[in-house]
């Protein structure tokens, strides 16, 4: 029996609706004092326990640079579930899940912290029958992943006894270009296998994520027409309304491309560009999303084909807020983009001739993230041109964030005797179909972690592919601030993006979607 179905004897692993229990392990979080684990992780580990989807002796170990003892640490992660935990608080849950709650205090420089976080481990293999699974989640800037994988192998921690194992979580970016996504892959390398390391991008845990495959491969009704014959382009977008807070340090230098097309918009393209694969596990989903980005390709002119800009002062939500520059801890000669759009072609003979427009940026109009299908106009309207000038082109628009769904536009005739068609909209939402609210894609990550099913993980592989697509327009940008021909264009704050993008897609005769 393998460690995923301990917990779950009867269950058959093909059975997809059985819910999947792991078996006994204990997470070792480096990183507990940041917003990501106190945010998402922690209460992500809760409501997998409030789900019971944990074994009763899930242990959970912090190590920080903190004078704290066992029981701080448990407060620290008290407070985090009640602020943001999904799920209802039940008391009987979180004192099982506090009893396997231990502290480690130390830096990642201290061997012997690494020596008392080896004792630890070794404790709660005996007190907790964690039988000496463990995975080690580095919640840290990827600065110091060498530190750290460095220290969990010079103390034995890497390496799993028979039958048990050992796992590393990262979190983005992976590297800053394909040169160091390489070096990033050596160091995890040489200390744990492939299929030992998991690189975490929370886009994939995300329901409608999953939902593009499943309304794709389950539904005859779309994959005759998705292909060039009937589809037009294909706009991916993910925007955010917010600035960039209290990150300065992380974002200044990595900017919009880095943070989010390199990992979330390609992955989405992979996704929507893929041929049919002969089964969803981990492997067979790994070859068809690497055949996609293999083939992906940028036009010539990346003068013309892609846009960056940088957030003015303005209004986002009724408040005055200031610009990109104008921010603490930002270089007033700044040029890091906070606004990306690219144009990739992916040639293959199902999507020969359909551009792939992707865009991200903060400050912008609202909070959205969707993939849009938008279609070619019919070969033949026999309508007047009045009765059509509000009509558009067919769309399949698949709402990622925040409001969950998919909406068909499509025209109708407009009540009464005239002819006139008209744009309308039909709308799923996953909360008007479903009963059960989304889980959060950290609990179906960190799940999948402790089972060993990396499916929703990207390999090295993808991520170096992603980087070859994305270096050339990185170093194109750089070439033309070296030599001052242009830098990133002012867009106001609550407003699109440049003026650039939009130029981008006039080019081609086509407009951005206004979400």
């Amino acid at each position: 029996m393998s460690a995923k179905e301990i917990g779950n004897p009867l269950r058959d692993p093909r059975d997809r609706r059985m819910p999947r229990i792991a078996g006994p392990c204990g997470m070792v979080l480096f990183g507990v004092t940041g917003d990501l684990s106190r945010k998402k992780i922690m209460p992500a580990i809760y409501d997998l326990a409030n789900r019971g989807l944990l074994p009763p002796g899930f242990s959970l170990t912090g190590f920080a640079r903190r004078d704290w003892a066992d029981q701080d640490f448990a407060q620290i992660v008290h407070d985090s579930v009640k602020a943001h935990a999904r799920t209802e608080f039940r008391e009987e849950v979180w004192q099982q899940l506090a009893e396997g709650f231990r502290f480690v205090p130390g830096n990642f420089d201290d061997d012997l912290a690494f020596d008392r976080l080896r004792r630890t481990i070794e404790e709660l293999d005996e007190l907790r029958g964690t039988g000496g699974n463990h995975a080690f989640y580095l919640a840290i800037p990827p600065g110091f992943f060498g530190d750290v994988v460095g220290q969990l192998n010079e103390h034995g921690l890497a390496r799993p006894r028979t039958e048990s194992w050992r796992r590393v979580v990262i979190e983005k970016p992976f590297g800053h270009d394909l040169q160091s996504a390489r070096e990033l892959q050596d160091i995890l390398g040489d200390v744990f296998p492939s299929d030992s390391i998991f690189r975490i991008d929370h886009y994939l845990g995300k329901e409608t994520v999953q939902n593009i495959l499943a309304m794709r491969f389950a539904n005859e009704m779309f994959e005759p027409i998705w292909n060039s014959n009937y589809v037009d382009h294909v706009q991916i977008t993910m925007a955010e309304d917010i600035g960039i807070g209290g990150r300065a340090g992380y974002y200044d230098g990595i900017g919009a491309a880095r943070d989010v097309i390199q990992n979330h918009l390609l992955q989405l393209l992979s996704l929507v560009a893929m041929e049919e694969p002969t089964s969803f596990d981990a492997r067979a989903l790994r070859i068809e999303k690497q055949k996609v980005l293999s083939s992906v390709t940028l036009p010539r002119r990346l003068d013309l084909t892609t846009a960056r800009g940088q957030y003015a002062a303005g209004w986002a939500g009724g408040v005055k807020v200031p610009g990109f520059l104008e921010e603490e801890g930002i270089k007033r000669t700044s040029t890091t983009e906070t606004y990306a759009a690219v144009t990739l072609n992916v040639e293959t003979r199902r999507w020969a001739g359909v551009p792939f427009y992707l865009r991200t940026g903060k400050r912008l109009g609202r909070r959205v993230t969707e993939v849009a299908i938008v279609f070619k106009r019919a070969p033949h309207l026999p309508f007047a041109d009045a009765s059509t000038e509000e009509l558009g082109q067919n769309a399949l628009v698949i709402r990622i964030q925040p409001d969950e769904g998919v909406t068909l536009r499509f025209g109708s005739k407009v009540p009464g005797t005239q002819m006139e068609i008209r744009d309308v909209n039909m709308d799923f939402v996953y909360g008007g179909a479903f009963t059960e609210s989304s889980p959060e894609a950290y609990e179906r990550l960190i799940l999948d972690v402790l089972l060993g099913d990396p499916p929703l993980f990207p390999r090295h592989e993808e991520v170096e592919l992603s980087w070859q697509i994305l270096d050339p327009v990185l170093e194109f940008w750089a070439r033309q601030d070296e030599k001052g021909k242009a830098k990133p264009e002012h867009y106001e704050s609550g407003t699109w993006g440049p003026a650039s993008a939009d130029a981008m897609l006039a080019r081609d005769g086509r407009v951005w979607r206004r979400p």
